[in-house]
Order: C-alpha cells, then sequence, then structure tokens
C-alpha cells in the first residue's frame, strides 16, 4: 500500500499534471472574465441592431447568440495566444538551457554528417584529421 501511495504521489507531482490543474482552473476563471466582457460591453451592442422579427427572438437572436459565442471565442484565443507569447518570452529570458552537445561534424571532403569521433568517413572513405 505504501508503495502504491509514493507511486501515486509521483504522477500526481509530475510537471504536466500539475500545469494541466493550474491551466484548467485558470481557463474557467478566464471564462468567466471574457463572458462578462461579452455580457457587458458586446451584448448590447449587438441587440441594438435591427431586429428582423419582434421580441427579439428568431432569426435575429439566434444571430446575436452565434455572434457573441464567436466573439468570445476570438477574444479567449486571442487571450490565450496573448499569454502564452508572455510565457515563452519570460522562458526564453530567465530559464537558461544548457548547450546542446556536439556530436556530429561535417566531413569536408563530401559535405555528410559524420559521428563526432570518427576518424573515417562511412560515405566518402576519407581520412579525417
Amino acid at each position: 500500500m505504501k508503495k502504491f501511495l509514493e507511486e501515486f504521489k509521483a504522477f500526481a507531482m509530475r510537471g504536466n499534471v500539475v500545469d494541466m490543474a493550474v491551466g484548467v482552473i485558470i481557463g474557467a476563471a478566464f471564462g468567466k472574465v471574457v463572458t462578462a466582457v461579452i455580457e457587458i460591453f458586446l451584448n448590447p451592442i449587438l441587440e441594438a441592431l435591427p431586429k428582423m422579427e419582434t421580441g427579439g427572438t428568431g432569426f435575429a437572436g439566434s444571430i446575436i447568440s452565434f455572434l457573441a459565442v464567436l466573439v468570445e471565442f476570438l477574444l479567449t484565443a486571442f487571450v490565450l495566444f496573448l499569454i502564452v507569447k508572455a510565457m515563452n518570452e519570460a522562458k526564453k529570458r530567465f530559464v537558461k538551457e544548457p548547450p546542446k552537445k556536439v556530436t556530429v561534424k561535417t566531413c569536408p571532403f563530401c559535405k555528410s554528417e559524420i559521428n563526432i569521433d570518427a576518424t573515417r568517413c562511412p560515405f566518402c572513405t576519407s581520412e579525417l584529421k
């Protein structure tokens, strides 16, 4: 049972699971903000448009509902794009990745990529220094 709990703890604390949980929570909160912006600012403008039927239902009401959902989607996608872009910029500035180890070199004779430790090119069989 102890090993099972240790495995569960390792699973739950992995970066992907925690990141996903944070994303879901922030996404729900952000969805409320976008919905409020739509209801407060955009719906009054869309509802002020001339209606095809009296009472604001029917075809005109359907168009307004569709436009509200479409604008909400576009706003959500745009703001998420901005957030991801900002996070990527912050990662570039503050998180330094170690330099990648060079594992290949180019043969000076045939210009093929070969192992860095090779003393002879496997393609043109030229001897390398």
